[in-house]
């Protein structure tokens, strides 16, 4: 069965400590908007927390990746349950960009999320979703991300309608075994 997502596709590092990820949505382009910023819907495929709807608000959210599909959370991630990211808002542009500092501190990394009209050949009305996250802490950092954003981006489409569902912790470890063969040292 064919469908819109591009869920094996995989993130690509585009500079020193920053990887890209895209995937093509059922749209329209501003229910994807409504998944990245409204808290209902955003806790269904990524974190429980509230965030501003301006440059410069707080961004509050709570991981419980557990709670996705109602599993068990391995014991190596066990420490991670209801871990908390508190950041700031750096773009608000309803339906097209939504950015935000990743911590708070002069180590925070950098979320931009990029809404677009799908490529020619897509579905009509698909949408592509960019995700940037730069400024990360190092090759390890960059696995981790990678492996996250694209398990969560996973859950994202099946939430839109493209795709089954999938068990959450079964496609993250496949993904980051991958990512770990993908992503270089750094110097």
């Amino acid at each position: 069965m064919k469908t819109d997502t591009i869920d094996d596709s995989f993130g690509t590092v585009i500079g020193p400590r920053a990887v890209r990820l895209e995937r093509i949505l059922p749209g329209p382009i501003e229910r994807v908007w409504a998944y990245l910023t409204e808290p209902d819907k955003r806790a269904k495929w990524m974190a429980e927390g509230s965030m501003a709807d301006y440059v410069g608000g707080p961004i509050d959210l709570s991981f419980d990746n557990s709670k996705l599909r109602g599993e068990t959370t391995p014991e190596r991630f066990k420490k991670y349950e209801c871990h908390p990211l508190r950041g700031v808002i750096t773009h608000y542009e309803p339906p097209h960009k939504l950015g935000y500092t990743w911590g708070q501190d002069e180590s925070a990394s950098e979320v931009l999320m990029e809404l677009k009209s799908a490529a020619p050949g897509s579905r009509p009305g698909s949408v592509l979703l960019i995700v940037t996250h730069q400024k990360l802490s190092g090759r390890e950092g960059m696995i981790n991300v990678s492996s996250g954003w694209h398990t969560h981006l996973g859950v994202l489409a099946e939430e839109l309608g493209a795709g089954e569902r999938r068990p959450f912790w079964d496609r993250f470890l496949a993904v980051e075994q991958e990512y770990e063969k993908r992503i270089p040292g750094l110097s």
